[in-house]
C-alpha cells in the first residue's frame, strides 16, 4: 500500500468511528461534543469520497498490470498498456486533488459570516462606494443562495453608507467571504463631482466568522446594558420608546450599540451577536496573525488596513493587488461576479500552502 492510501485508509476509519460516536445516547446528550463530531464527520466527507474513487483507480492499475505481465495474447495486452495509462493519468490528477483535500484548512470556513462595510478617504463618495460594495455582496449571496441579514447601519447623508454591519447564512459563507476583508478603493467620477474629475475613495471591509455561543462565553454579570430612544439623522428622536440598545461589555470596554428595530427585544438579540462576534474576533485576529507571521504572501491575510483591490470606473477594470489580476469586467463584478477572483486566490492559497508543506 502506498503512503497516500494508507494515509486515506487510516481517515477513513477514523470518519467511521466518528459515524459511530455521532449515534451514541452519551454524546446525543453532550450538545457542544455533538456539534463538533457533526461538522467533524461533514468536514470528511470529501475526503472519504476521494479515498474511495482513489483506492478503486490503485486497484485498477494493479488488476491492469498483472493482466500485462501474465497475458499471452499480444493484442490484449496492447489493450491493457493504453489502459494502464489512463489510469496513471487519473491517479495522479487524483493525488493533486487529494492533496490539496489534506491542507490544513481554518476550521471557521463552514461557518456563517458577519460582514462589517466602513466608509474610509473620500467623503460622500466613500459612503456612495460602501453602498455598491455591499450591493455587489447582496448579488453574490443570491446567486450562491445565501441569505443576508443587516443588524446596524449609518446611511451616508447623499446616499450609501457610512457604515453597515450583516451576516451572511449558507453554505461556506466564511471559507469564500474571508477573501474581502481589506481596504477596496475606487477610481470614478464621483456623483458629487460637477467637474468631471477622476476621484479616489475607499472603503473598508472586515469578514468574520459567526460566533456561536460554544465559542464564546458571555456572562451576563459582564454586560451593561443601556436602553435609549432611537434617533434619525441629525440626532432627532425617531419614535418615543426606549427600544434602542447598547451593550458594554465592561472586561473589554465594547460597546455595542443597536436601534435599527422598532422591538428592544430584537435589537437586544442583535446587539448580543455583534457583541459575541466582537469578543471572538479578538481572540480569532491572534489565530490570523499566527499564520501571517509564518507565510511571506498570505492571500487572506489579518492586516485590515492592506489595500487589496481597485474597482476603476473609467477604465472598466478590476485589479486584485494581492495575486496581481486584473479584469475588464467591472460592470459584471459589481453585479455580484465575484466568485472567479475568489477562487483564483483560493487556488493562490492553496499553492503557498503546498509549498509550505513540502518545505517542512
Amino acid at each position: 500500500m502506498d503512503d497516500l492510501l494508507e494515509k486515506l485508509e487510516a481517515i477513513y476509519q477514523n470518519w467511521l468511528v466518528i459515524a459511530d460516536e455521532i449515534t451514541q445516547p452519551d454524546v446525543i446528550s453532550d450538545m457542544k461534543r455533538y456539534i463538533k463530531l457533526n461538522k467533524d464527520y461533514k468536514d470528511l466527507i470529501p475526503v472519504v469520497d476521494a479515498y474511495k474513487e482513489y483506492k478503486n483507480i490503485v486497484d485498477n492499475i494493479a488488476n491492469t498490470k498483472e493482466i500485462i505481465s501474465t497475458e499471452k495474447d499480444e493484442d490484449f495486452r496492447e489493450l491493457a498498456k493504453s489502459e494502464l495509462d489512463v489510469f496513471l493519468e487519473q491517479k495522479e490528477s487524483l493525488e493533486e486533488k487529494i492533496r490539496i483535500l489534506l491542507l490544513p484548512s481554518d476550521p471557521q470556513d463552514s461557518k456563517n459570516a458577519q460582514v462589517e462595510i466602513r466608509a474610509g478617504t473620500g467623503g460622500d463618495e466613500a459612503s456612495i462606494f460602501a453602498g455598491d460594495l455591499f450591493r455587489m455582496y447582496q448579488h453574490f449571496a443570491d446567486k450562491k443562495g445565501w441569505k443576508i441579514e443587516v443588524l446596524s447601519m449609518t446611511e451616508g447623508t447623499v446616499g450609501g453608507f457610512k457604515e453597515i454591519v450583516f451576516e451572511v447564512s449558507g453554505e461556506q459563507v466564511y471559507g469564500l467571504l474571508k477573501y474581502e476583508s481589506g481596504v477596496h478603493r475606487v477610481q470614478r467620477v464621483p456623483q458629487t463631482e460637477s467637474q468631471g474629475r477622476v476621484h479616489t475613495s475607499a472603503a473598508s471591509v472586515v469578514v468574520l466568522p459567526e460566533a456561536d455561543e460554544f465559542d464564546i462565553e458571555l456572562k451576563q454579570s459582564d454586560i451593561r446594558k443601556d436602553t435609549y430612544c432611537s434617533s434619525g439623522p441629525g440626532g432627532q428622536s425617531v419614535n418615543t420608546t426606549y427600544s434602542a440598545i447598547r451593550l458594554t461589555h465592561i472586561p473589554t470596554g465594547i460597546v455595542v450599540a443597536i436601534q435599527d428595530e422598532k422591538s428592544q427585544i430584537k435589537n437586544l438579540e442583535k446587539a448580543m451577536k455583534v457583541l459575541r462576534n466582537r469578543l471572538f474576533e479578538r481572540e480569532y485576529q491572534k489565530y490570523l496573525d499566527e499564520i501571517s507571521s509564518k507565510r511571506k504572501t498570505m492571500v487572506s491575510t489579518g492586516d485590515r488596513s492592506a489595500k487589496i483591490r481597485t474597482y476603476n470606473y473609467p477604465q472598466n477594470r478590476v485589479t486584485d493587488h494581492r495575486i496581481n489580476l486584473t479584469m475588464y469586467n467591472l460592470i459584471g463584478f459589481m453585479d455580484g461576479d465575484i466568485e472567479e477572483t475568489i477562487e483564483a486566490l483560493q487556488v493562490a492559497e492553496n499553492a503557498e500552502k503546498l509549498k509550505e508543506a513540502v518545505e517542512i
